[in-house]
């Protein structure tokens, strides 16, 4: 079946069954390889995305329950990686291996959309979906805390060129 979804701004029309998870439709069939899999049961979130503005694992979300939300991928959270929360995820250093931090990304990015100025508190929550095997916490709370004094609440919609192949 012929699905038409917005992806970092951009409309594609993919030929896909209804039951395949967002997830490979982004990274088999539009070439998007920034989102990872992780574990395949949204238990991880290293897949995550957003659907208008709001995290979600994309390894269980089907085609079929897009319809005409938003799709942001870490490709498009900025145009060339200038997002506040991928210049503080450098300037704290918060990546070891790297795997999640798309996900992680993708779930502070919602998070600060909805609250500007979170808490701690604010923090662990949202964030508590996200593993990261490398035990970067601290860290990221650090830069999500940074980001947010970067005003990091902006427009996700501009289509990042290139991204990461794997």
């Amino acid at each position: 079946m012929a699905y038409t979804i917005t992806v970092n701004g951009k409309k594609s029309t993919v030929d896909v069954p209804a039951d395949m998870p967002l997830l490979w439709v982004l990274r088999d069939v539009l070439k998007l390889h920034g989102t990872k899999f992780g574990c395949g049961i949204g238990q991880c979130r290293a897949c995550t995305v957003q659907l208008n503005g709001k995290a979600v694992p994309s390894c269980q979300t089907q085609i079929s329950a897009v319809g005409t939300q938003a799709v942001t991928t870490i490709e498009g959270l900025s145009a060339d990686g200038s997002h506040p929360l991928q210049r503080a995820w450098e300037e704290v250093d918060v990546p070891q291996c790297g795997y999640c931090q798309a996900g992680q990304i993708m779930s502070a990015a919602a998070l600060l959309a909805s609250k500007p100025k979170p808490t701690d508190e604010d923090i662990n929550n949202a964030m508590n979906p996200n593993l990261c095997r490398c035990g970067t916490y601290i860290r990221i709370r650090q830069a999500i805390h940074l980001a947010a004094t970067m005003g990091a609440a902006p427009k996700s919609q501009s289509v990042r060129t290139g991204g990461s192949a794997q």
